[in-house]
């Protein structure tokens, strides 16, 4: 794909739809009028554009009254789709501020328009120099840079503008192109290409031009003479004018049979214009290169790359030198091999061929192969020299004025190569390696990955048969993406299945399902996955393949680099050592810095080589330092998220983990790794023979919380405290049971289902008392008198709120007083004592506040902020809400941000400011929807109905309510009385009350 790249880093393409991809995955960018605003940066090639510019780039003369605040909210989601690790109120380092506009800064060689503009510019060289062929070749690799229309989906007066400008220098560059092929003598292969321009951009006297001498060339005058017809035709019907001096001469020199326009001989072209590419009359012309892969199919955008390194010849850059690395099996070869085909025009003195054998027990010696080289090169056996330095030496010599590709396959290092590489321009290199060659001088690294799930079913379909997988396109599909996309286990399945008419597509899911046998049904004759991952895991020195095995073990889809540590049992500088190394032999993937995964079949190959040579104790206490770990930095998470509370001193935490600075940093790296400490719970809980096994996964649910609040994380939090309950139930583990149900009460309560927490608080009050522990009693007491609440039983919740109080009193946790004050204000709202409940609400902030607790002041500033728009003191209500919202907002809490947005609305609306209560409710719509919060949904549709009311939209207003009905219905919820009123046009005493 045009702007896509398997290096790491960032890839930008406008040669066709506006696209980024980061670390080849493709972003999100959003909206058209984003990707404008992206496109306009990017052909601003790092220079600032102001605020007005980009406003009247994208939007001209009907901007809307609110454009520069539009414009502020996309420059910043783009800033958050570009550097999505960036920490918060970090200065970007991308796309920066340039005193009042922005500016796009782009990593070198990023943008596929400058790519294509680099190829024009060699070929305009090459051209300059008599090298033709490779003019040609360097057009044709950047004009395959195009996909399409450029800045297709942008908008606007610039983008209009600038692709006209790309579609007219397309064009120029596609003319330039066919004059050198016909300078090269290639009339008959351009004039299908010629019809087809032509008839696209029939006025173009230029492309008519070429196509007339390229019939006459042919032999067709006929042909050429009607095509001045038809142009003559063309632009005298369309603009009312005769065809041009140039095209009027051609017409007539083709009348003449005019003998300067035949094609000069090729041998004489040759002769006169390329003397370099002469090969040498006294020695032979290798071809060693393997055959083609017939059914080679995909990788057209890196193929396109490679055959442009190879291509580029520039004395001051040395010889092109391309290094293919990759797990075994992703196709190294297979490339290389057709990257060498496809460019052997370009190296008319021949190919060498060197398979390496790195991963084998007899790698290739450098000396022999040179040896090898040099006889094929037409030097006698008893003229070689026997030193190696001495054969490097005759190797270069002789490689010096010859232009010869050399592809070294499967090589083990640098060392290995360095000997075997051409020492002058001309020549080229293609290397394959398991290994990154980060050391080999001056070579261009490409990390080849799996296949596009595209090219994998071509691929399966290519061996297969495509009549069988165009009937089970479905099947094929779950075919190739249980093989990983890997090239070497897509083609062995698709050849067992080509070899078994009797089995349909579907019948392969079945027989690779299963995990434990799925590297065995990935073999057939001397072709197996297992056997090829094999070679590179025997390259492994024992620390590295203990490390290698090790790390399968957690089920997660990643690894952070401090979890690795720990469970390796290691420090952080060792681990990190030995994780490269393993990254540097392609057998484990570096998706981000600091973070390391397999391909899901060397995964596979790791736990089986782990259950040869692991015993069952030593992977038990690898896991068990693992969730330490992640105990130990959940528990550091939650202390700094919730200040004051009694949770995370009363945590059994085993050993050490990571430290944070903030609260935002906290509850940012538990989103981060959210998956992988899922992973490790649903892990203990299936593994747990007893009790003190599984208490580490029940406080690291309770040390989670505040990942809860995120709202990201929702069904991974049911699931896996289901999974922990159901193991305490049956180990008879009452900790870890006390544990579960208030983590499910709290998930419970999140889905507004609130009888079942009611149920699940009220067990866990149950277990506290009779267990004598207090890790989570205050919070149940707190969490019980909520629950009631929202069900508007305001007495009862206030009983519960007075228990919670005496128990943080009693074991003096001011931060518990604080929290009770903040949440019973609303009861003594709902009984309709305002002042209780100012000075209640006022209690818990001022406490919170004296503690410093950010989290508690923000949760305080909402409550009173609910009570003081109660009360009619709607310009305090929104500045506590205004203040707690950006808090919420920077520490990434979207259950808290759609509450307080959806009060905004409710305050905006007392104080009829109807249009900003539409904004906050629309706000709080959209990120109830992207969490996954149908309670919250319902609250935010039901602020935006009546808001759209006070503005007059009763039909909208309606739709939302109705909405509304439907979701508090189905949840069971009270609010469901408040909005059928609505509907039916009666007003409402008591607005809609949620936590």
């Amino acid at each position: 794909m045009a702007g896509q790249d398997v290096e790491s880093g960032l890839r930008f393409a406008v040669l066709g739809p506006v696209r980024a991809w980061r670390h080849g995955h493709e972003l999100d960018l959003g909206t058209p009028l984003q990707r404008s605003i992206l496109g306009m940066l990017l052909l601003r090639e790092g220079r600032a554009v102001t605020p007005a510019e980009m406003i009247d780039a994208v939007w001209g003369e009907e901007s809307p009254p609110r454009a520069l605040g539009a414009l502020r909210t996309y420059v910043s989601r783009l800033r958050t789709v570009l550097e999505p690790e960036r920490p918060a109120r970090s200065r970007p380092e991308l796309l920066t501020s340039v005193g009042k506009g922005y500016a796009l800064r782009l990593p070198a060689d990023s943008l596929d328009l400058t790519r294509f503009e680099r190829s024009v510019t060699e070929a305009e060289t090459a051209r300059r120099a008599g090298r033709l062929p490779v003019a040609a070749e360097r057009l044709r690799a950047g004009l395959a840079l195009f996909e399409g229309e450029p800045l297709a989906g942008a908008v606007g007066p610039f983008a209009e503008h600038q692709r006209d400008r790309l579609v007219e220098r397309r064009l120029g560059v596609i003319e330039t192109l066919m004059d050198l092929d016909l300078e090269l003598g290639d009339h008959a292969s351009v004039v299908a290409e010629l019809v087809a321009l032509t008839a696209d951009h029939p006025l173009r006297e230029r492309l008519r031009a070429q196509l007339m001498l390229a019939y006459y060339r042919c032999g067709r005058q006929g042909d050429a003479l009607a095509v001045f017809t038809e142009t003559r035709q063309a632009l005298v019907h369309e603009l009312g004018v005769e065809p041009g001096q140039e095209l009027t001469a051609l017409h007539q020199r083709i009348l003449a049979a005019d003998p300067g326009l035949s094609a000069p001989p090729r041998a004489e072209q040759e002769e006169a214009k390329e003397p370099e590419e002469e090969p040498a009359p006294d020695l032979p012309r290798p071809a060693q290169l393997p055959a083609a892969v017939n059914d080679f199919t995909g990788r057209k955008e890196i193929a396109g790359r490679l055959r442009s390194l190879v291509s580029a010849q520039s004395p001051a850059e040395g010889v092109p030198v391309a290094a293919i690395c990759g797990i075994g099996g992703v196709g190294k070869t297979a490339l290389a091999v057709h990257v060498a085909h496809t460019t052997g025009h370009l190296f008319p003195d021949g190919q060498l061929y060197a398979d390496l054998r790195g991963y084998t027990d007899e790698a290739a010696d450098p000396a022999s192969t040179l040896g090898s080289f040099l006889r094929a090169l037409g030097i006698p056996a008893d003229v070689i020299p026997e030193a190696p330095a001495d054969r490097a030496a005759l190797y270069r010599s002789i490689l010096a004025d010859r232009r010869i590709l050399v592809l070294l396959d499967n090589a083990r290092d640098a060392d290995q190569v360095s000997p075997l590489l051409p020492g002058s321009p001309g020549c080229a290199a293609l290397v394959t390696s398991r290994s990154k060659l980060a050391d080999l001088p001056s070579a261009k690294l490409v990390d080849l990955d799996v296949m596009e799930p595209d090219e994998a079913l071509q691929l399966f379909a290519a061996v297969a048969g495509p009549e069988r997988v165009a009937a089970e396109h479905g099947a094929a599909m779950d075919v190739v993406a249980v093989c990983g996309f890997l090239p070497l286990a897509v083609r062995i399945v698709a050849a067992r299945l080509a070899a078994r008419p009797s089995w349909t597509v579907a019948s392969l899911v079945p027989r690779l399902a299963d995990e434990q046998r799925r590297l065995d049904e990935l073999r057939v004759g001397n072709l197996a996955v297992e056997a090829t991952f094999a070679l590179g895991y025997g390259q492994l020195d024992p620390a590295q393949q203990r490390a290698f095995r090790l790390l399968s073990l957690p089920t997660g889809p990643d690894i952070s680099l401090g979890a690795a540590a720990a469970l390796l049992s290691m420090s952080v500088f060792e681990a990190e050592d030995l994780l490269e190394s393993l990254v540097d032999a392609s057998l484990v993937e570096a998706p981000a810095p600091g973070r390391y995964r397999y391909h899901d079949l060397l995964k596979l190959f790791a736990r089986r080589e782990l259950e040869k040579a692991e015993r069952q104790q030593a992977r038990t206490m690898a896991l068990s330092r693992l969730l330490g770990f992640y105990l130990a930095s959940a528990q550091s998470a939650h202390r700094l998220a919730y200040e004051g509370s009694m949770i995370s001193d009363n945590l059994v935490v085993v050993g050490s983990g990571r430290a944070f600075s903030t609260a935002d940093e906290a509850v940012a790296w538990l989103i981060v790794e959210g998956d992988a400490l899922f992973a490790s719970i649903n892990q203990a809980a299936a593994s747990a023979r007893a009790g003190d096994q599984l208490l580490p996964a029940g406080d690291l649910l309770v040390a989670m919380e505040p990942l809860l609040e995120s709202g990201t994380h929702t069904r991974e939090f049911d699931h896996a405290t289901r999974a922990v309950l159901a193991t305490a139930l049956r180990l008879g583990d009452q900790g870890s049971e006390l544990r579960a149900r208030y983590v499910l009460g709290r998930v419970m309560f999140a889905g507004n289902r609130l009888p079942e927490a009611e149920e699940q608080f009220t067990r866990v009050h149950e277990l506290s008392a009779a267990r004598n522990e207090k890790i989570v009693t205050g919070e149940v007491l707190n969490a019980l008198a909520v629950v009631v609440g929202r069900q508007r039983r305001h007495t009862e919740a206030l009983a519960w709120f007075d228990a919670a109080m005496r128990f943080y009193r009693e074991n003096g946790v001011p931060a518990g007083e604080a929290l009770v004050h903040s949440y019973s204000a609303r009861d003594h709202l709902g009984l309709g004592r305002a002042e209780d409940a100012i000075a209640a609400a006022e209690k818990g902030l001022a406490l919170f506040t004296e503690i410093g607790s950010g989290a508690g002041t923000a949760r305080a500033r909402y409550h009173l902020g609910i009570v003081l728009s109660r009360v009619g003191r709607l310009a305090e209500a929104v500045h506590h809400h205004a203040e707690c919202l950006a808090f919420f907002r920077a520490g990434k809490q979207r259950v808290w941000e759609q509450r307080v947005c959806s009060r905004l609305a409710e305050t905006f609306i007392a104080a009829e400011r109807y249009e900003d209560a539409v904004r906050h409710a629309e706000q709080a719509l959209v990120v109830s929807r992207e969490i996954g919060h149908p309670y919250g949904e319902a609250l935010s549709l039901t602020v935006l109905g009546r808001a759209l009311k006070g503005l007059g939209s009763a039909t909208r207003s309606a739709e939302c309510l109705r909405q509304a009905l439907g979701l508090f219905t189905r949840l069971g919820a009270p609010e469901a009385d408040d909005v059928r009123s609505l509907l039916a046009g009666i007003p409402v005493g008591e607005k809609v009350v949620e936590s």
